[in-house]
């Protein structure tokens, strides 16, 4: 059995070796979330027994009671919810990670990473060199074993009873004004007195089924001296907090995007598009992994990259090609069902708000003098002047209207392992001398993004140190229909429904004659 397995994987080997060297897309669209959803977020019939199964039906069949995405609404023969002027202000979280090639031990810390003055709502978490960028993974098939250890880590750092009690302590404001959230309930369950049981029943009516459920539970506990907080279990996923919207892997480029339960149901139109300008200037030693989504209607499109290395006069260019390429190349496919929308992004600058991240590799131009002695001072605003992409950027080669918040933290790269010394800083280093430089940024563009945070982490797991940023994002929701609340789904790792070959399945009863239409 195990020789058979061989062979089958060793015969495997040139027709995937062919597809990367082609550049022929395989599985280039699917992309791994929790969502019991196919990609497909228009309409669909209801049965009366629906569960997991689902048919699509065109947008112009009437009569029946159909669903969307956000939960049940009415059929055109009933009259529609008044629309609602107001906004939300979610925050979002941003950070970028080059890892060095080595996959994350059971004990590795990250909350110290994405940790931040105020929680987050939504968590864009972008990884380079989740795996050694040598012959096997560039040209082979695809190690997902890191992207898995990763995954795992994330969904228990924000779904942790820790990372529950820090944000029922420091959260302040709901994100939508118009409804208590739950993370709003937790901090009033933690400052107030004990809710009287009468006072609880008058809330179910008007609060969600999760929100109440999470403030009966913080009231009951509230009086247990040493009781262990009473929020979301990270190994109960219809109890989560955080769900994973999508995750996406291009060799060691790794892309996810996580979410508040409440949220999820606000979402739709996920899609990811990979782009390798590596080797051959096709290849995903570098390149890009990008998301696209859509929350309230505003369209978002996030963008992970790692882009050309080496500080070799000249490598700049190199960069602001790689640049050129994702923005020209990267391409959202779209299905029969996005045709019926007045317009959705076929590419990043299509996209209300979008942010890019990554290790981006702009290094200090040559000719930096004194640069030990400058890391010594601190000195970070003299070391920016040299630095290659605000270079590139004010002369107009590259990021032109782009935005970068202002940096008040030491470059990011590059380090002694385990250490916080920098390579250039001592002498009998094996390690290739570098000159530290800012490697990894974050940067966006699009109306409604305001940056409240920019540092990074002092985590020593790789030579560089991780980058964070954390934005307010404004979203207009002027002319949206009330949504009917509905809870998180159960942990799903499913494939995009991008791919036509995703087929309904329809209910028994679904194959009855309907009366006045006649059966094709």
């Amino acid at each position: 059995m195990r020789t058979d397995m061989r062979k089958n994987s060793k015969s495997s080997w040139p027709k995937v070796i062919a597809r990367k060297w082609l550049n022929i897309p395989s599985g280039a669209e699917e992309f791994q979330s929790d969502y019991a959803v196919n990609g497909e977020t228009g309409d669909r019939r209801k049965s009366c027994c629906d569960q997991d199964y689902h048919s699509i039906v065109p947008g112009n069949f009437s009569g029946w009671l159909t669903e969307t995405a956000g939960g049940i609404k009415p059929s055109k023969s009933m009259p529609e919810p008044p629309p609602v002027t107001d906004s939300l202000n979610p925050r979002m979280f941003v950070g970028t990670w080059n890892v060095g090639g080595k996959s994350p031990h059971e004990g590795l810390n990250i909350r110290d990473w994405l940790s931040s003055p105020a929680p987050a709502d939504i968590y864009v978490l972008g990884f380079q060199e989740i795996v050694p960028l040598n012959a096997g993974n560039v040209l082979g098939a695809e190690d997902n074993g890191p992207a898995a250890k990763w995954l795992s880590l994330i969904r228990e750092a924000l779904n942790s009873d820790q990372s529950d009690k820090e944000l029922a302590r420091c959260y302040s404001g709901a994100t939508e004004e118009s409804s208590p959230s739950s993370l709003q309930l937790e901090q009033q369950a933690s400052l107030k007195p004990r809710t009287s049981f009468t006072d609880l029943l008058s809330m179910e009516d008007e609060l969600g089924e999760e929100d109440f459920e999470r403030l009966l539970n913080l009231n009951t506990n509230s009086s247990e001296e040493g009781s262990p907080s009473p929020t979301y279990m990270s190994g109960s996923p219809a109890r989560q907090r955080f769900c994973l919207a999508a995750s996406k892997q291009m060799v060691g480029l790794f892309l996810c995007v996580w979410v508040r339960t409440d949220l999820y149901k606000h979402i739709s139109n996920l899609k990811v598009s990979c782009v390798g300008c590596g080797i051959m200037g096709y290849l995903g030693n570098k390149g890009s992994v990008s998301i696209s989504m859509t929350l309230h209607q505003k369209k978002f499109c996030f963008v992970c990259t790692h882009l050309t290395s080496g500080e070799k006069e000249g490598d700049e260019i190199r960069r602001n090609s790689d640049v050129a390429e994702i923005l020209k190349r990267t391409k959202f496919s779209r299905s029969f069902r996005d045709l019926r929308q007045p317009f959705h992004p076929e590419n990043i600058l299509d996209h209300d708000k979008v942010i890019w991240l990554g290790d981006l590799n702009y290094r200090l131009a040559p000719g930096c003098v004194d640069t030990h002695e400058l890391l010594k001072k601190n000195n970070w605003q003299v070391l920016l002047e040299k630095d290659q992409l605000r270079i590139e950027q004010r002369a107009g080669r590259v990021f032109s209207g782009w935005e970068e918040g202002r940096i008040y933290f030491a470059p990011t790269y590059k380090y002694l392992a385990d250490s916080d010394d920098y390579v250039v800083q001592t002498s009998n280093s094996k390690e290739k001398r570098r000159i530290p430089a800012w490697c990894d940024r974050i940067l966006w563009k699009g109306e409604g993004l305001k940056q409240v945070w920019y540092s990074r982490g002092e985590c020593r797991f790789s030579d560089h140190r991780p980058v964070y940023s954390l934005f307010s994002v404004h979203i207009n929701l002027v002319n949206k229909l009330i949504p009917t609340a509905i809870s998180c789904p159960p942990r799903f790792s499913s494939k995009s429904a991008l791919s036509s070959a995703c087929g309904a399945k329809v209910q028994a009863e679904e194959l009855l004659v309907i009366p006045g239409h006649k059966a094709t």
